[in-house]
């Protein structure tokens, strides 16, 4: 199987790592060359700066791992050749091509899916477990909040530069910590409404918005999620009340804990020692290849990914109409 990775940021060479650890070198790289990170592990794999070029390589699939607002600069026309599709989240920075890559992919025949790599954290499929279970009850709120400080994520670039800051490469705390809106609605279905408040952060220095604090209304729970760019330690964490216990899980240490309000007792779950970070990234690059081969479903569908896209659409809408929005 031939894999074309399009960007060679720091999630590109994850993806590339990973796939070689899986034992897949039949490796095409498309890149811009503008990455500070040393290219000494590449040595030996094609690499093309023209797209025709690398797609003249007749990828099977395609990782999707450029900046959010180049996505489907690269992704319509794989999908037009037949190339399968990876899709680091979010899929793109609008909703405003998405009809365009649908057809693509209905012409090409391949198949796509969106990397939402938390679907994959073992404390995170516990807590859907343990409420699907109905260990606290009826769920009447979920909480996520997730904090972290921007300009450490990749202390050898400028913070302003990168793609995360950056509105014209779809930037902005909102579409790059999208995860919470992911991860909430596989526990709890379809997002109705949304309401949001969102700003910039002056000490950032960047011209996306750094903090949002967003509401989202599901069938029978009211979700909040907040997220942004500059708390130091950084925090991310989830919490879920119902009438009869609550959850909690924390992204630090993987632990997921469950208080039964019945027994007057906490359950708690801890992954498993050989648990780290990558293994999310892992684990979404076997079900993705698993899923073109026809072996598995994919974990987190492209119209998951298309989903999210427009809750995220509605989100922006919200602050801008300074009222809630109502999905379809």
């Amino acid at each position: 199987m031939r894999f074309l990775i399009t960007g060679f940021g720091s999630i590109g060479r994850r993806h590339f790592r990973n796939l070689v650890t899986l034992g897949y070198d039949d490796i095409i790289l498309y890149r811009s060359n503008k990455s500070t990170l040393d290219t000494d592990e590449i040595k030996g794999f094609v690499v093309e700066t023209d797209y025709e070029k690398a797609l003249s390589h007749k990828p099977d699939a395609v990782i999707i791992s450029n900046p959010t607002a180049l996505h489907l600069d690269v992704a319509i026309p794989a999908a037009l050749q037949g190339c399968h599709l990876f899709f680091e989240k979010p899929i793109s920075d609008s909703m405003d091509r998405i009809p365009e890559l649908r057809d693509a992919l209905k012409t090409g025949g391949g198949k796509a899916m969106t990397g939402f790599q938390y679907r994959f954290h073992p404390g995170l499929n516990q807590v859907k477990n343990w409420i699907n279970q109905g260990l606290i009850g009826n769920v009447i709120s979920a909480r996520a909040h997730w904090g972290e400080y921007q300009p450490g994520w990749h202390p050898w670039e400028d913070h302003r530069k990168s793609y995360s800051a950056r509105k014209d490469l779809g930037g902005g705390v909102i579409l790059t910590l999208c995860h919470p809106i992911d991860y909430l609605r596989w526990m709890f279905g379809e997002i109705h409404s949304v309401w949001s408040a969102y700003n910039s952060i002056d000490h950032l220095q960047i011209d996306s918005e750094g903090i949002a604090d967003i509401a989202l209304l599901f069938e029978n729970v009211i979700g909040h999620v907040h997220l942004d760019y500059i708390q130091r330690p950084g925090k991310h964490v989830v919490e879920i009340i119902g009438d009869s216990g609550t959850i909690t899980w924390d992204k630090k240490d993987g632990v997921a804990r469950c208080y039964s309000a019945e027994y007057e007792v906490w359950h708690e779950f801890t992954p498993s020692s050989d648990f780290e970070r990558n293994t999310l990234f892992i684990n979404e690059m076997e079900n993705f290849i698993e899923f073109i081969k026809g072996n598995e479903a994919p974990m987190c569908t492209l119209e998951d990914g298309i989903k999210i896209q427009e809750i995220v659409s509605a989100i922006y809408q919200s602050q801008i109409e300074k009222r809630r929005i109502d999905l379809e």
